[in-house]
């Protein structure tokens, strides 16, 4: 994730960054623009249909629909970075969660009980970076896929590394009020704590191997297709051949906010905005190290 100055006016601008939708659309801005220089040609010079009254009226049909596409993006993009959002809660409580646990733990047990103190250590540091890999496992985010996916090895294999974790540190604290090395009420908090670590990872995988419906994000592309790629035959005779950068401009908007919604929709992933889940699990290390 990349963090910059929202201040700046200067560098957004100018600089195009490897992530930036400009790249990625640059050949279907090439594609459409030469689409529309021939419809243009066309409509103007070799079928002279401007001279006809009743075809000016195509642009009508696109300003009906602008106000629909438009709500449709506000919609997309608003969805898709609730769940960015939601995700980095979600790992900011993770943080917030751990270093709790680990002062808790540091208070509660004897300064003198080094073994124990280094199990919890070792555990707490563990489930971050454990959670990390197991979100960014391809049969994670096909969990609830109606398809077998006999491709993936293991897909259906019951190993779940932060739930073992967790499922270790509960067996922990339990053994440790059998030996009465902590009270009944110390155990429930503890249990409390603990508890929280998988609540987060479940709200993770239900952002992760929920995606957006596939009829919604469809339905949305093609709609955009549809849009753009029928805007030359109303703006060509208004505009003549301006409507050529015209139509390009129209569609990088569109499509750019399309894409910068399926970028963010996953949080989980490896793309350049998404949550640095590495570095907070490296906070968590510091943070946990420092006080046990």
């Amino acid at each position: 994730m990349d963090t910059y100055n929202s201040k700046d006016w200067i560098r957004p601008i100018i600089y195009f960054h490897k992530s930036d939708t400009f790249r990625k659309l640059l050949w279907f801005l090439v594609c459409i623009g030469i689409f529309t220089a021939m419809i243009a040609y066309l409509e103007l010079s070799y079928l002279k249909l401007g001279e006809k009254s009743y075809v000016r009226n195509i642009p009508i049909m696109h300003n009906l629909l602008g106000f629909a596409i438009s709500m449709l993006l506000v919609f997309r993009t608003n969805t898709a970075y609730d769940r960015w959002w939601e995700g980095r809660k979600l790992w900011g409580n993770l943080v917030n969660i751990s270093r709790n646990f680990a002062i808790k733990v540091n208070n509660y047990l004897p300064t003198t009980d080094v073994n124990n103190r280094q199990f919890f250590k070792q555990l707490i540091v563990t489930f971050p970076e454990s959670l990390h890999k197991h979100l960014q496992l391809e049969k994670t985010r096909l969990e609830l896929d109606e398809d077998a996916h006999p491709e993936i090895p293991d897909f259906y294999d019951s190993h779940h590394a932060p739930m073992q974790i967790v499922d270790t540190m509960q067996k922990k604290i339990i053994q440790l009020y059998n030996q009465e090395v902590i009270d009944g009420y110390q155990l429930m908090i503890l249990d409390k704590e603990v508890a929280t670590y998988m609540d987060i990872c479940g709200a993770c995988e239900r952002i992760k191997n929920t995606p957006i419906p596939f009829t919604y994000s469809s339905f949305i592309k093609k709609f955009i297709f549809i849009y753009t790629f029928t805007l030359p035959f109303g703006f060509a005779f208004t505009l003549g051949y301006f409507a050529v950068p015209i139509v390009m401009f129209i569609f990088y908007v569109l499509a750019s906010l399309e894409l910068i919604a399926e970028e963010i929709e996953e949080p989980f992933g490896k793309d350049v905005n998404d949550l640095p889940m590495g570095k907070m699990s490296l906070t968590i290390k510091k943070s946990v190290t420092g006080i046990l």
